[in-house]
């Protein structure tokens, strides 16, 4: 019984409790939780140029690319009012009821007032 924790044993567990604790902090930095220091308290990473820099180019590119979006909708929600409106699908009837007066021989031909029969 009193061999149960023998210097392997403990060596295997502060080894492991070191790679956890590792992968943990990086798992947090690489989604931008701040660190902790001893005491609990937010210990952020210091920033330097390149970092502020990169950060300022992805927010103007996140802002550009948010106005195309909202563009896109614009023109999207257009093209589904135009679609939907009563007029686009009257003229497709039309459409459709003068190629089928195209394909009817009997009614090529106008009488006097310029009707077709």
């Amino acid at each position: 019984m009193e061999d149960l924790i023998t210097p392997a044993v403990l060596g295997v567990g502060v080894v492991s409790f070191a790679i956890a604790w590792v992968v943990n902090t990086a798992i947090r930095v690489s989604h931008g939780y701040p660190l902790e220091n001893s005491w609990g308290k937010s210990v952020y990473p210091q920033k330097d140029k390149e970092t502020v820099e990169r950060l300022k180019l992805a927010s103007q590119e996140n802002a550009q690319l948010r106005a195309e979006l909202g563009s896109v909708k614009d023109r999207l929600a257009n093209v589904e009012r135009i679609v939907t409106d009563s007029g686009y699908h009257l003229t497709h009837e039309i459409e459709a009821l003068r190629s089928s007066e195209a394909r009817s021989p009997e009614m090529q031909s106008p009488d006097r007032e310029g009707q077709f029969k």
